[in-house]
């Protein structure tokens, strides 16, 4: 087997210790001045987009429960998805009441989840709204339209003022949203892709949900560039 002399290579050239610190300082300005530029950048650049609220469902939809009932809790998702918030709706219904699905789509699950019955129906769009407790009526695979009912309120909904209230929620793929935006009453209006808002009192139409960037996803720290200016800063004035 051939060998290579350990002396066939010449060592490397020691870089300046002047030289290295000057290259250094250069990369951080470069970096400092990208990240200054990043809002700036096409969004293909950039990176991925953060999800945001859907901007289109599929309709009509309408309240799980007869009448026009009262919310007695409303949506306050939390800052980070791993904290604690409430992910939903409660409204004030009567223990036994009736409950029904808010709009088309099929049963997807239908038990107990941590000691409490819930139904969860998916819609288009990836959308898919949640009910609990629920003592269910309808089995998983079931296909069902707005004002089917999906199961009848069972009491001792935790946090609820009352003796029964229903716990609605609205998901779309991972993220958590305000289903009262169902019927364009929530914090964030759900409206169909490329058009115009409704007037209020009308159904939401169908469309594909587009996202844009969201609040909840994690948000990367920038480095400072304060370093990196004085240093510039210095150069200038050494060199005048």
């Amino acid at each position: 087997m051939l060998r290579t002399p350990p002396d066939a290579y010449p060592p490397a050239a020691p870089v300046p210790r002047g030289r290295g610190v000057a290259v250094a300082r250069g990369g951080l300005v470069l970096l400092c001045g990208l990240a200054l530029l990043m809002p700036f950048l096409d969004p293909a650049v950039a990176g991925p987009k953060r999800p945001t609220m859907p901007t289109a469902v599929a309709g009509p939809f309408r309240w799980p429960v007869d009448g026009l009932p009262q919310p007695v809790r409303r949506f306050d998702p939390p800052p980070r998805p791993w904290l604690s918030g409430h992910r939903g709706v409660d409204l004030h219904a009567a223990t036994g009441a009736a409950i029904r699905a808010a709009g088309a789509g099929t049963v997807l699950f239908a038990g107990p989840v941590a000691g409490r019955p819930v139904i969860s129906v998916g819609h288009a769009d990836g959308l898919r709204t949640t009910y609990e407790p629920v003592q269910p009526v309808v089995t998983v695979g079931a296909a069902v339209v707005a004002g089917s009912v999906l199961g009848h309120l069972l009491p001792g909904h935790a946090g609820c003022p009352a003796t029964a209230c229903l716990h609605w929620g609205l998901r779309q793929d991972a993220d958590y949203h305000d289903p009262l935006a169902l019927l364009g009453l929530g914090r964030s209006r759900l409206l169909p892709l490329g058009e115009v808002p409704a007037a209020p009192g009308r159904s939401v139409s169908a469309g594909r949900a587009a996202r844009a960037a969201g609040r909840r996803a994690g948000h990367t720290r920038r480095p400072s560039c304060r370093p990196a200016r004085r240093a510039a800063a210095n150069r200038v004035r050494s060199r005048s």
